[in-house]
């Protein structure tokens, strides 16, 4: 069973898909590992260290010759893929709503494509999931990012020439992100409130040392919603939480908004008119700004200034912190895949539960009910 490890190609992409960790771990169970040269670069792995490690470093079309296995951060472009044999797996971020026409072409080629980000928020699919490990560093990169930009200190500060204030955070959005984000704030110094539909988030946000802010007397979400996103809200429910956000964000130095839902644009939380109550030199950092962003105004790839007031809007934020996400995304999909092993086969078989959730194409079709719907 050879494995192939592709060099990213999309734009400002620094994670790889395999490292030196994962590739011993990978021979381990008995596979070949194939490195395309200078894949690990942008993540600070070095080809030797590949090679230390036991794979064979080479051109993209040696990585790819006889593989049946090819990993990737996102997936690769099908015309970069000559020579694959249908049948063979690509494993990786696929991104199958915004990128249906290679999902498409992956079809047509006969490759099944697995795709990472669709798998199952069930226990033992915990340490396979790459949406958790990269949100986390992404929550985490978000205030760093928010620091940067800011002209004030986070921390109160008492010194002989008076005291600093504070800045005061507020993270919209409670999942994975939102919540490495109130840590990371609250690590920093500052005064963190954060917001979410789903009322079970109350008792996160308070367990972090933050402040619940929630709308009141009108029902939200009770626990999670699909996959561990929130849904849609009621209008009724809208209305009364911009309402409430619109007098809080006002006094907010930090804003870092992190709402998604799977497959549609992102929820808008922040109009222009809230932005333009902010106070000169507050920062937004919007982590949905791919996906059409909850910030009116913020665009992606940019830092733009509206009113004084920063929008952040970077691409890709967890690859910004290109070694660890490398580190955990890697350890992602070994993990998925160890857990399929099969020794006799020699291969990963994978069952229905997971297999079914994540795989889009097989022999030569769409087949996974979320594109088909």
């Amino acid at each position: 069973m050879k494995i192939a490890v592709l060099k990213e190609q999309a734009d400002g992409e620094r994670r790889v898909s395999a490292t030196p960790e994962t590739v011993k771990k990978f021979i381990a169970l008995g596979a070949t590992l194939a490195v395309e040269a200078g894949a690990g670069e942008a993540a600070s792995i070095a080809d030797a260290a590949y090679a230390d490690a036991g794979a064979s470093v080479g051109d993209r079309a040696a990585t790819l010759a006889g593989a049946e296995i090819v990993l990737g951060v996102q997936g690769p472009d099908p015309a970069t893929l000559d020579g694959v044999a249908p049948g063979v797996w690509i494993v990786a971020s696929l991104n199958p709503f915004a990128e249906r026409a290679r999902v498409d072409a992956y079809a047509a080629a006969g490759y099944e494509a697995l795709a990472m980000e669709f798998m199952p928020r069930i226990t033992r699919a915990q340490s396979m999931d790459i949406l958790s490990s990269q949100s986390n560093l992404s929550g985490y990169k978000a205030v760093l990012d928010a620091a940067a930009e800011y002209d004030r200190a986070f921390p109160m500060m008492m010194t002989a020439a008076g005291t600093i204030s504070a800045a005061k955070a507020f993270v919209m959005g409670v999942g994975v992100a939102g919540l490495q984000a109130i840590a990371t704030a609250r690590r920093l110094g500052a005064q963190v409130s954060a917001t979410d539909v789903r009322a079970a988030t109350r008792e996160q946000i308070q367990s972090l040392g933050a402040k619940p802010i929630f709308v009141e007397n009108v029902a939200g979400i009770e626990g999670e919603g699909t996959g561990g996103y929130a849904g849609e809200m009621s209008p009724e429910y809208q209305a009364a939480q911009a309402e409430l956000v619109s007098g809080h964000i006002a006094k907010q130095d930090i804003v870092i908004t992190t709402a998604l839902i799977p497959g549609r644009a992102a929820p808008r939380l922040i109009s222009a008119a809230q932005v333009a109550s902010m106070k000169p030199g507050s920062v937004i950092v919007d982590l949905a700004v791919e996906q059409g962003g909850n910030v009116e105004g913020s665009v992606a790839g940019e830092v733009v200034v509206v009113n004084g007031v920063k929008i952040v809007g970077h691409r890709n934020v967890s690859s910004r912190l290109a070694a660890d996400a490398s580190a955990l995304f890697s350890r992602n999909l070994y993990n998925f895949l160890n857990a399929f092993w099969d020794k006799e086969a020699g291969k990963p078989v994978l069952d229905a539960e997971i297999g079914d959730a994540i795989r889009l194409t097989q022999g030569g079709k769409i087949v996974n009910p979320r594109l088909l719907a």
